[in-house]
């Protein structure tokens, strides 16, 4: 039988302590820590008998016999550490939660900060707490807050037992947890910011229902170094963006480029300077594949796994380096001639690429979450040294966006009118 490290035991035992007491638990532990095991020991623990597992697809595995090193995945764990035998476990990521009509006693919510939208909860943020907010509930997450601290109230308001539970939404919390201030948008618009919160106070609050957890105190003694490689794209996709910044529109024989506002503008220039676009009429073309040539030239003999952005990327990809290329994370694992690929979204969380020798990234993501999380992907605790490889176009937007993810910051539309000048 497959045993818990050390101290993934005691994460268990400070964890059921405090759902016993508060009936909510967050272990906010560091990625690649292992949040998976301590959270199904607290079901064993507590003695629950029907266990819901919600986090993302990636995440949730297959189970191919004992001791499969190929896939980590949660199903895996929860046979190979026979935790079939305490209780029944249903593993189903947040989109499918809709379909769920069993009776549970316990819900484990991966990747929780997942449901840290303001000033209003996300679509799956509302069902979980329509359909499970009297359960006891633990929540995952190596990113609890990693915006601002505001997104910490509709985490707990999914449950009865949240700290806050006293006020019924975001904006009556936040005439007490933060400092609101207008933000100008568009020229006479004005909204709301909520993003300086009170963080000494929410912290104090929540801190009864927090175990925290970091590399460092796992034995961890890795460090992630990045390196930029500037790649010079084709004249023509320059002369497209230039087209495009000035014009607003590049209107072909079939098919029409539109930046009508300067969210599209932002996104569109996102698409192009990496080669790839996506039309007004839904379809997508790959016109230059320098970043993927680059990719060939730079990586060859090595084994990598890359993340891009936008659908038609992997299409570019596809194009250069045809079956070369897998989603499929036991196939990589297990086929040394395979190279990786995943969208951000996809494969940001709960995903263990510690066979690669590298990660590249194609395309780079607005969000700080993405950020932090993708580049992490391939920490364990016997790597004393992850490299990771960001692409960006000579002259693109990919420069831009990283200054402000590095620091935390989602990269907005109005920091991007600010950096390319844009007038509407």
């Amino acid at each position: 039988m497959f045993k818990l490290r050390d101290y993934q035991v005691t994460l268990a035992d400070k964890c059921s302590t405090i759902l016993s007491k508060m009936g909510v638990v967050y272990l906010a532990a560091e990625v690649r820590t292992g949040k998976t095991l301590p959270a199904l020991e607290v079901a064993k623990i507590k003695g629950y008998k029907n266990v819901l597992f919600l986090t993302k697809k990636t995440a949730i595995g297959e189970w191919n016999g004992p001791g499969d090193e190929r896939n980590n995945g949660i199903v895996a764990f929860y046979r190979d550490f026979e935790y079939d035998k305490h209780f029944k476990l249903t593993v189903i990521n947040d989109e499918s939660m809709h379909k769920l009509t069993d009776e549970y006693d316990f819900v484990i919510h991966d990747e929780h900060h997942r449901f840290g939208a303001l000033p209003k909860p996300g679509r799956s943020t509302k069902l979980f707490k329509l359909k499970y907010s009297r359960l006891p509930q633990m929540y995952l997450s190596g990113t609890i807050s990693p915006e601002t601290y505001s997104q910490l109230f509709h985490q707990f308001w999914v449950s009865i037992n949240s700290p806050w539970r006293s006020y019924t939404n975001f904006y009556k919390w936040a005439v007490d947890y933060v400092n609101v201030k207008p933000k100008h948008i568009r020229g006479a618009h004005t909204v709301n910011d909520y993003t300086d919160a009170r963080k000494e106070i929410i912290l104090n609050d929540i801190a009864p229902y927090i175990v925290t957890f970091t590399q460092k105190q796992a034995g961890f003694e890795t460090k992630v170094e990045e390196e930029i490689l500037t790649v010079k794209m084709k004249d023509q996709t320059y002369n497209m963006c230039d087209r495009l910044l000035s014009d607003l529109v590049i209107e072909g024989k079939e098919e029409v480029i539109l930046a009508d506002t300067p969210a599209k503008l932002q996104q569109k220039l996102h698409q192009m300077y990496s080669g790839t676009i996506k039309f007004e009429s839904g379809n997508r073309m790959v016109f230059d594949t320098s970043k993927a040539d680059f990719i060939k030239q730079k990586f060859e003999g090595k084994k990598i796994a890359i993340f891009y952005k936008f659908i038609a990327e992997l299409e570019c990809l596809k194009q250069v380096f045809g079956n070369k290329i897998t989603n499929s994370i036991p196939e990589f694992n297990s086929d040394p001639n395979k190279w990786f690929a995943s969208q951000f979204l996809s494969g940001r969380e709960g995903t263990n690429l510690s066979s690669a020798d590298y990660i590249v990234f194609y395309n780079i993501d607005f969000s700080a979450v993405t950020y932090f999380q993708a580049k992490d992907r391939m920490t364990t605790m016997d790597r004393s040294v992850n490299k990771v490889y960001w692409l960006m176009a000579k002259g693109g937007i990919e420069h831009k966006i990283y200054k402000s993810v590095v620091k935390k910051k989602t990269y907005t539309v109005s920091i991007f009118k600010r950096d390319f000048k844009v007038k509407y």
